[in-house]
């Protein structure tokens, strides 16, 4: 054997200086391969700990709720901090796709929810800074975190954990949404769910806010450029939001537009053309804006009512309300016509008889002007137009209006039962002996005190709750004449003659038609809205009132209400005419006009009684808001039934009255009439002897009362805020006001 031979066989056997490196790669590998081996065990691990995604539900994104008028005009939106308004993939411009494909998942439609090419290059990223977990998710898994999990911890070892578990799910999403069509719900169902950015505390979430919030427009409305602008917001919506940074925002949107031409999705010729424009964003109050504020917030109170304030507030709601903006519009027209330039309130209310839905509710207020609604929440004296609920009693006992007569006088005596009362009229004429009907329609204060005092208090308050009256009655002779502690609403009035219009079912009043619930599905779960309806008055006791005050508009105090269609109500004026009333109603409309002073009981003026203020503009606005029908009222069913009816009052008169006869005057000649605007000239049958035997029948026993625990005496005192009732005197003059 040669030396040489020796010298490599020795050096064979040493492992030559190779061997060390080999042996170093060899257990290097060995090493390597445990460790990919442990982290695909720690990744499986981390992935498996998860749930699977037919295990858990989409959250709710929240989304404003629309409420719209009975013809589908949005009057407002609810919402909260978070402004969402989910829509169709056909209403979602293909330029929002491709743009927002091609800055933030350029290989969305090859890979299946994971794209590992983007991970390995987040990899790398993240060996740079490795306290911000970056990069690599894919819009499927993003569309998984913002649908499903909610988890956006970004750092350590968490950071990595969340991005494990959204891969797994997005794959397992990707599943179930197989081929170009799965990943064109996938991708709808992000752009319907990402936040774009938040302006003035509202975050917008999905592309339809997101383009109302910059833009004012509908997302299939967006230009290409806009288009670009707002697919580059979600990466970091508050660093390229272009109303606090416009030149990020530009950048941002420009660095889209190339994008998506290297792509291949436009053309670079678009692109130049496109970068060429300004952003072009324009701030808005689109989803702060409402129509008709006082409706609007009445509905969202029904609403809360009905469903509690936390489902409202969750939002996603479409509500089709009862509002008529035809018949708003004629309200306000009509409010305006007569009061703008004055110092006077109004309001006016439309109630359906046949539903209780409201179909306008108008004031003179602008919104925020105060803080409660005038039609709603305002209370006010009811005036003369409180006789109506006297009337009723009297005509569902069964009073024949026709035949029951009492003596208009001055009035000022103690009852036994009530106490002081004192009833005159402001022009000082009476119309002697009459009868209901003449009295009604004369609105005159005497006989209807003396009826009421008859009838018993206690029975015109329940007639006052049964035709729909909310607010306090009191069982006080004063409340006959609209003298109430609290007064009532112009919305309580409409419904409580609505209740004679419908023949006597008294409605429960609406002003939300349908609700639709968001479904899983993006679908919508109407449920429509049913009358709650009560029978509260034979049809022949409503037929007989509605005779009687459809005669009052033809030649009673309602006159100048007249429009040229069958129409019934009344007039109410109160003390020092501080509030004028007209409330009447056709066969399908029953509406209420106040006119007075929202927050205190100044005077509006001489002369300012209810037919000569609120009847004209009730007029006025019903001649619109009737519509095409002009029908007469339907027969009763059921016809009215009268028996004799003669109280104490009407029996004996007044024999203790401390008015001195001979100081009184029969309708003094020239003597003006301030309910009717008419010259006095002697309408009755009564004289200055107040005569008390004439009668068509035999009287009967008065009904008997109860005896309140104070006494009723002096005068009710103004109140202040929202609403000042005194008691009433129609026309004028005082009675027992409550204590």
């Amino acid at each position: 054997m040669s030396r040489r031979e020796r010298q490599r066989r020795r050096r064979r056997n040493k492992g030559g200086p190779a061997r060390p490196l080999f042996l170093a790669l060899g257990v290097l590998t060995t090493f390597a391969a445990l460790g990919v081996l442990g982290a695909v065990g720690w990744v499986v691990s981390v992935a498996t700990s998860g749930p699977a995604l037919d295990t858990i539900k989409p959250q709710d994104q929240g989304a404003a709720s629309v409420i719209y008028s009975a013809d589908g005009h949005r009057l407002g939106f609810i919402s909260n901090d978070i402004l969402r308004t989910p829509i169709t993939g056909g209403q979602i411009p293909q330029n929002v796709r491709d743009a927002t494909v091609a800055i933030e998942d350029r290989r969305f439609f090859e890979h299946k929810g994971v794209d590992f090419e983007g991970v390995v290059r987040a990899a790398v990223k993240n060996l740079e800074n490795k306290d911000d977990i970056q990069g690599g998710s894919t819009l499927t898994m993003q569309l998984i975190r913002n649908l499903y999990t909610k988890d956006t911890v970004r750092t350590g070892v968490e950071g990595y954990k969340r991005k494990i578990r959204e891969a797994k799910l997005a794959e397992e999403l990707e599943d179930q949404h197989p081929g170009r069509r799965g990943k064109r719900f996938i991708l709808d169902q992000y752009l319907n769910n990402v936040p774009y950015g938040t302006v003035g505390g509202k975050t917008a979430v999905g592309i339809q806010a997101a383009s109302r919030i910059f833009y004012d427009k509908p997302a299939d409305k967006l230009t290409l450029a806009q288009a670009a602008m707002l697919a580059g917001l979600p990466q970091a919506p508050t660093s390229y939001n272009p109303f606090l940074s416009a030149p990020k925002a530009l950048a941002r949107r420009n660095d889209v537009l190339r994008r998506m031409a290297d792509q291949g999705y436009i053309s670079q010729a678009e692109a130049a053309k496109a970068i060429g424009q300004p952003l072009g964003v324009k701030a808005n109050a689109y989803y702060t804006q409402k129509r008709e504020s006082y409706f609007y917030d009445y509905v969202k109170q029904q609403l809360v009512d009905e469903y509690g304030a936390k489902r409202v507030q969750a939002g996603g709601m479409h509500i089709y309300t009862t509002l008529n903006l035809k018949m708003q519009q004629a309200a306000r027209k009509a409010l305006d016509a007569n009061l703008a330039g004055t110092d006077r309130s109004g309001s006016i209310v439309s109630v359906d008889p046949s539903n209780g839905d409201i179909k306008a509710m108008a004031s003179t207020a602008t919104y925020g002007q105060f803080k409660f609604n005038l039609a709603s929440q305002g209370h006010y004296a009811a005036g003369s137009t409180f006789k109506v609920m006297v009337l009723m009693t009297a005509l569902r006992k069964g009073v024949d209006p026709d035949t029951t007569t009492y003596t208009s006088m001055p009035l000022k005596f103690d009852d036994p039962t009530w106490g002081p009362i004192d009833v005159h009229t402001y022009s000082g004429s009476y119309i002697g002996r009459a009868n209901l009907v003449k009295a009604t329609l004369a609105s005159d204060n005497s006989i209807y005190q003396q009826l009421d005092l008859d009838l018993g208090p206690e029975e015109v308050k329940r007639t006052a709750i049964d035709m729909g009256i909310k607010s306090p009655v009191d069982a006080l002779p004063a409340a006959a004449l609209g003298g109430l502690t609290k007064g009532v609403t112009p919305l309580e009035m409409a419904n409580a003659y609505a209740t004679i219009a419908s023949n006597g079912w008294r409605n429960k009043v609406s002003a939300v038609r349908k609700v639709c619930f968001p479904t899983k599905l993006a679908g919508f779960d109407c449920k429509t809205e049913k009358p709650h309806r009560h029978r509260a008055f034979q049809d022949g006791v409503t037929a007989e009132a509605t005779k009687i005050l459809a005669e009052n508009v033809q030649a009673g105090t309602g006159t100048k209400a007249q429009f040229g269609c069958p129409a019934a109500g009344k007039t109410g004026t109160v003390d020092d005419f501080t509030d004028a009333w007209f409330v009447g109603f056709t066969p399908r409309l029953a509406t209420s006009v106040w006119v007075g002073h929202a927050t205190d009981r100044r005077t509006l003026g001489p002369g300012a009684a209810g037919g000569e203020v609120a009847a004209p503009i009730w007029g006025q606005y019903m001649k619109t808001a009737h519509g095409k029908y002009c029908g007469d009222f339907a027969k009763p069913k059921h016809a009215f039934v009268s028996t004799p009816f003669f109280g104490k009052y009407a029996k004996t008169g007044v024999k203790d009255n401390k008015v001195d006869p001979s100081t009184y005057e029969k309708n003094p000649t020239g003597a003006k009439d301030l309910e009717t605007g008419k010259d006095g000239k002697g309408t009755g049958t009564g004289s200055t002897k107040y005569p008390n035997d004439q009668y068509a029948t035999p009287p009967q026993t008065a009904p008997a009362t109860t005896t309140p625990s104070t006494p009723s005496t002096g005068t009710a005192a103004p109140g202040t805020g929202t609403a000042t009732p005194a008691p009433s005197t129609g026309t004028g003059g005082g009675t027992a006001p409550p204590p």
